[in-house]
């Protein structure tokens, strides 16, 4: 289901005749006359909210004798929100061109020269920031404390602070060895 379907169907689903309409199909398939007997609303009412669920693909139609039925699609209703959620955007290459440009006025509002004017307040930005600094770090090496404090020294001279947050982002893990750079868990680190 792209994310154009799945919004016309929620809009579908927001209408309370609309959402009757499908919890009395899926007890069972019906024709217009018996769903408007049933929900104590005119025929031509059900007819248009029926045009609207069958553009969202929730109810199909077929004809049986003189009548038009009408059934859920349950196929439709069988896929988990998670699943919705979780399909690529229509507008992902917009998004990640936005948040392409939101990193970079970060990384131009805080560093000038290769050098940090102030840690930002703001997590987020903060976030961006560590990531730039982490970037010195190669993987897969081990590097002292005073290694480490020197690498950042050369981006900031509060390197004390520095060093935690990138711990305690996930950037840099330490133990009795040492300091190593954390392989990233998702694409923009």
């Amino acid at each position: 289901m792209t994310e154009t379907e799945a919004i016309r169907l929620f809009k579908c689903l927001s209408d309370k005749s609309r959402f009757q309409i499908l919890k009395s199909l899926a007890i069972e398939d019906m024709y217009v006359e018996r769903l408007a007997e049933r929900l104590g609303i005119t025929a031509a009412t059900v007819s248009f909210h029926l045009k609207k669920l069958a553009e969202a693909r929730a109810v199909t139609s077929y004809k049986s004798q003189y009548y038009t039925m009408y059934s859920l699609n349950r196929e439709l209703f069988a896929v988990r929100l998670l699943d919705i959620l979780q399909e690529e955007s229509d507008e992902a290459d917009l998004l990640a061109q936005r948040d392409a440009e939101y990193r970079q006025k970060v990384i131009d509002a805080f560093f000038v020269y290769g050098k940090l004017k102030a840690i930002p307040a703001q997590q987020k930005k903060r976030r961006i920031v560590l990531e730039v600094i982490a970037g010195a770090f190669e993987f897969g090496r081990v590097y002292s404390e005073r290694e480490v404090n020197l690498q950042i020294a050369d981006f900031h001279d509060d390197f004390c602070t520095i060093r935690r947050d990138l711990v305690a982002e996930r950037f840099l893990t330490r133990d009795e060895t040492g300091y190593r750079r954390v392989m990233p868990s998702h694409p923009e680190t």
